[in-house]
């Protein structure tokens, strides 16, 4: 991290009364000549730290009075407390006084925690009111000398460790065996490379009666205050969507001998908690666990926190604290007093605007004058990296109403512990409330739709192509004779027709006639496997199978069971175009589209008529801009029903592309040439488009893109050459009928992260819930049920699987519906829908949960990358890496350049083990990405690596191995994969130093931690001050460091 405020513990006080300011000025001096700590300087030879304590004659302690107003004072004190300590050169500690007048005084001292820490305050204030009260009467303090020192309990510990310290490693190895990584709140925002520690506080009150309640609780279970709060945070943590497997950080005094009680010095501990959530315990036995886990936490808490992350060795990273992200402690509310004669001292609270940890939980104690419980302050110290403060907010709030569900009833499984109120559940389901609009027309099937909008535009154009165009009139004549046709080959009611076409006019009369008859369709692609088709067939039992010329010859033909019918302009045109609209109730099929199922065998998703005369009378599609839309989807995809249904019922033009797949200068030439106002692309298709002719859409309307993550970079860039183009995110399974949310992308595209799949269209409801179906906060994932006039049917001879994802919806009326979707979201603060993945294929790597879009985010931010896809591959057993797959912009890719990019944008373990340079991003007939088919890389490098390639590098590989006890090292190989931990780290940094005469710092190595991304920090140097090197001075009793001081040491450098 370097010298920061981080650690900088401020204290202030104002004072009211005749100050003598001379007196407090060695009063402070006096206490630091007392405690040996606060006169020692820290300093390193050869990578080892040690305590450098001052003589007591050479201390003099400044203590400057400046002038201040009311309106200045927070800041002037804020900016003091924030001020970095040379831990090398300077003391601890150092004192300033603000007056604010003759008789008004702020007293404010800042020590670093490496010499103090919150146990500390009380001895420190005690021993300066008497040091005054005696400097005030003109003489000496007079006090009993201290038992020990901190120097001796430095070597006493090291004596403890020695004899216990391996059976107490032992304890926290299986106690913290496969932890996670990261377990916190969800972040609004994606964590940093490297976290700054800017932070802010928000905090709460729990009233008395509360209070007390907690505390005859916690009595009545055998616990403390302490373990029923880290009970309700876990509680609250895992009810937010950070897991059940939760690790809190919880500070303990470590003052385990009495001698140690008025010593001013850093003893505190940080101990692990590990609280298990798992199973829906009751908050009664999860107040059980939580006992059982602190007492032996307790009972093995002298190993320092520092010394247990070396032990455990887990992934580090500059980005998120090792082993815990969130912190939880208890204290007495009031404040340890400065009594100075004849000056009246308060406490004054004194922000560092400071994050430690994602999250610090606070809670202080009041008592009443008789020692009850007088009510609990909460306090949320959160890192504003990750969180707004309406978030944190609304768990603070969250937690308070926890805590009153424990206590009215403990016996509940603390998943239906009372968490979001009445209000924000009626909120949150609000949000995903679409409006709900009048339903007059859902008593009609689709024919007897088209025939009234045939009656009202008659001559406007229906279809338009290459080959012909079609007005309303004339499609609904060409229609009626191929209805006549099909119904005498006894298609009727809910009978399936398959329908295995290439794209042109004829497919779209066929599907009109199908309708007609009563029938439902069922497209099938010609490029499908036969065993697809096969199963297809044998799925439907479909009476009829329609082909046009081109696939009359087609191998399915000569195998299907149904009757084949190849579609004749000229022997239709001799028919008479006599109506045969069959009565069709608007819940029969009106297609059967098929998707791939996880056993391997397609399942076909039967859509009704009322799904889809649902989304054609949404009103985002008035107005005109869905008056001329594509078709060019293939016809097996639900897209496909947008393009040809929306214009069709709402008096537009479908307009259809050639057969065949589309250019991306062909597709922009057809936009143009036919004037579309709208059309639908896949998400990788719009990228494609959007790099290659962004200008092509400019006479578009809305362009629509989805099926996978949406690029913000393609969506900035349409927005550049495209001014009067508005582009839409959509989104919506096949089950849903092809869309039930949507996100109008504002202009700018300035959304941070990936860019929302939306709002729940008109007749929709959208929940975000948890296993439980239970509804989660805002902000917190949960898998998302969709309901309303969207639902499929089902799936078609699948009752089993329509009742597992067709569910019953507890939130509708009698008999309503929804389906779940396996996609994980969260409801933004802006009211939208945010995709996060999938429930059953969430990607984690080394114990982290990773979104692949951020990596991408980031890759495509590289000038030389146009397009990039990530994907997690394990081409050896239990060998799991991130592969990158990158389309260049033209001349190639710099791929040292890319991992210098990207691993300055993404923690470590985001950064791609491998890239692989393609000429396209495969793509599966419906465009979406095709994954399977991406190439395993050529080479990953293991841990064999490569060999040094110049002098420098094999300086570096040779230090490496030294510091890490290897044989040899390669320029590949990762330190802290290899075992290095924070001491190893300072060694190694010493002698690069050495070796090369360079400032770097134990921050680089986190940042490259390899030979080959080091030895590029070596040839550029730190740009840090030069500073005189460090050699072992010529005094035998050199201290070393406590090992709580090892770490703030190390965070210092």
């Amino acid at each position: 991290e370097g010298p920061s405020a981080t650690y900088n513990i401020p204290l202030a006080l104002r004072l009211t009364g005749s100050v003598d300011t001379e007196a407090l000025r060695l009063a402070l001096t006096d206490t630091v000549v007392r405690h040996e700590s606060l006169r020692t300087l820290f300093s390193a030879a050869d990578g080892e730290a040690g305590q450098v304590v001052l003589p007591a004659e050479e201390i003099r302690l400044d203590l400057p009075v400046t002038p201040a107003e009311e309106h200045t004072l927070d800041a002037l004190l804020g900016a003091e407390a924030a001020r970095t300590f040379d831990l090398a050169g300077e003391l601890p500690l150092r004192a300033a006084l603000f007056r604010t007048g003759a008789q008004d005084h702020v007293l404010l001292v800042v020590m670093h925690h490496i010499v103090s820490d919150g146990w500390s305050t009380a001895p420190f204030l005690r021993d300066v009111a008497t040091a005054y009260t005696a400097r005030a009467a003109g003489r000496a303090p007079e006090w009993e000398r201290l038992p020990v020192q901190y120097a001796d309990y430095t070597l006493w510990q090291e004596e403890l460790l020695a004899a216990d310290g391996e059976r107490q490693a032992e304890f926290w190895r299986h106690t913290l065996g496969e932890l996670p990584v990261e377990a916190t709140l969800p972040t609004d925002r994606p964590r940093p490379a490297a976290a700054s520690f800017r932070g802010r506080t928000h905090g709460v009150q729990c009233p008395p009666a509360l209070h007390e309640a907690l505390t005859r609780l916690a009595r009545e279970t055998g616990t403390t205050l302490f373990m029923v709060a880290q009970a309700a945070v876990a509680t609250a943590l895992a009810r937010s969507g950070a897991g059940t497997d939760i690790p809190i950080g919880a500070p303990i005094a470590g003052r385990t001998d009495q001698r140690l009680d008025d010593l001013v010095g850093f003893f505190v501990n940080s101990l692990v908690l590990r609280t298990d959530v798992g199973g829906d315990p009751s908050f009664r036995e999860l107040l059980d666990r939580v006992r059982e886990t602190d007492l032996a936490a307790w009972a093995h808490q002298d190993l320092p926190f520092d010394r247990l992350v070396e032990i455990l060795n887990p992934e580090r990273s500059a980005a998120r604290h090792p082993l815990f992200q969130v912190a939880l402690t208890l204290q007495d509310a009031a404040r340890p007093a400065l009594e100075l004669p004849g000056v009246h001292t308060e406490s004054w609270f004194t922000p560092l605007e400071i994050a430690k940890f994602d999250l610090t939980f606070s809670f202080h104690e009041h008592r009443t004058a008789d020692g009850r419980p007088g009510g609990l302050d909460l306090s949320v110290e959160y890192a504003t990296d990750l969180y707004d403060a309406r978030t944190v907010e609304g768990l603070a709030d969250r937690l308070v109403r926890l805590l009153e569900a424990v206590v009215a009833d403990p016996e509940l499984p603390v998943g239906e512990l009372e968490f979001t109120g009445p209000e924000e559940r009626e909120r949150l389901l609000a949000l995903g409330a679409g409006p709900v609009t009048d339903g007059a027309l859902l008593d009609a099937g689709l024919a007897e739709l088209f025939a009234a909008q045939a009656a009202r535009t008659p001559d406007a154009v229906a279809v338009a192509s290459e080959e012909r165009s079609l007005t309303y009139a004339e499609l609904d004549a060409e229609s009626d004779r191929f209805a006549q046709r099909i119904t005498g080959l006894g298609v009727g009611p809910e009978s399936v027709v398959a329908l295995m076409m290439e794209r042109s006019a004829d497919l779209l009369i066929a599907m009109l006639a199908v309708v007609k008859a009563g029938g439902a369709y069922a497209p099938l692609n010609p490029a499908d496997p036969d065993t697809r088709h096969t199963q297809i067939l044998d799925e439907l039992d479909a009476p009829v199978l329609i082909t046009d010329r081109a696939l009359a010859d087609h191998p399915l033909v000569a195998r299907a069971q149904a009757r084949d019918l190849v579609i004749d302009r000229k022997e239709l045109d001799g028919r008479p175009a006599t109506r045969s609209t069959a009565a069709t109730h608007p819940d029969q099929w009106l297609y059967v589209m098929f998707t791939s199922g996880s056993t391997g065998v397609p399942k076909g998703v039967a859509v009704t008529h009322r799904n889809v005369a649902d989304l054609a009378r949404q009103r985002m599609y008035a107005g005109g801009d869905h008056s001329r839309v594509l078709f060019h989807s293939p016809h097996t995809f639900d897209a496909s029903t947008y393009e040809i249904w929306v214009p069709w019922l709402t008096g537009g033009t479908v307009v259809v592309a050639p057969r065949g797949h589309l250019e991306t200068g062909t597709l922009g030439e057809l936009l143009a040439r036919y004037s579309i106002t709208s059309l639908w692309l896949t998400a990788g298709l719009f990228r494609v488009m959007a790099e290659e002719v962004p200008e092509a859409f400019a006479g578009v309307r809305e362009v629509w893109a989805g099926g996978d993550v949406v690029s913000p970079e393609a969506v900035r860039r349409i927005q550049e050459h495209c001014p009067d183009t508005t582009v839409v995110n959509g989104y919506g399974p096949t089950e849903t009928t092809t869309f039930a949310a949507t996100h109008r992308i504002r202009r700018p595209c300035d959304q941070p992260g990936t860019i929302p799949i939306g709002e729940a269209l008109d007749n929709h409801r959208l929940y975000v819930l948890d296993p439980a179906l239970r509804l989660v906060p805002a902000g917190a994932p949960g898998e998302l049920y969709i309901a309303g006039s969207g639902l499929a049917r089902g799936y078609v001879g699948r009752p089993s699987l329509t009742a597992e994802r067709f569910v019953a919806d507890p939130y509708g009326g009698p008999g309503a519906r929804m389906y779940r979707t396996g996609d994980l979201v969260r409801w933004n603060h802006e009211g939208s829908l945010e995709y996060l993945g999938r429930a059953d294929q969430q990607v984690k790597l080394r114990g982290f949960r990773i979104e692949l879009g951020e990596i991408e985010t980031a890759l495509a931010a590289h000038p030389a990358v146009v397009q990039a896809t990530v994907i997690v591959r394990e081409d050896r057993p239990g060998d799991k890496r991130l592969v990158a797959y990158l389309v260049s912009a033209g001349d190639g890719v710099d791929l040292g350049d890319l991992r210098r990019h990207t691993t300055a944008a993404l923690p470590e373990y985001m950064v791609p083990s491998a890239f692989v340079l393609l000429d396209a991003i495969p793509l599966t007939a419906n465009g979406k990405i095709d994954r399977r088919a991406l190439p395993a890389p050529q080479v990953i490098h293991d841990v064999a690596g490569r060999a040094p390639r110049n002098p420098q590098e094999e300086v570096l590989c040779g230090l490496f191995a030294a510091v890490l006890g290897l044989p040899s090292a390669t320029i590949d190989d990762h330190f802290f994969h290899r075992g290095g931990h924070s001491l190893l780290a300072t060694r190694l940094i010493s002698r690069i130093r050495q070796a090369f005469g360079v400032q770097l710092g134990v921050k680089d190595l986190f940042r490259y931690p390899t030979v080959v991304a080091l030895s590029e920090r070596v040839t550029e140097g730190s740009g840090e001050l030069p500073r005189a090197a460090l050699t072992r001075q010529e005094r035998p009793d050199r201290l070393p460091l406590s090992s709580a001081q090892q770490r703030l040491w190390f965070l210092d450098q």
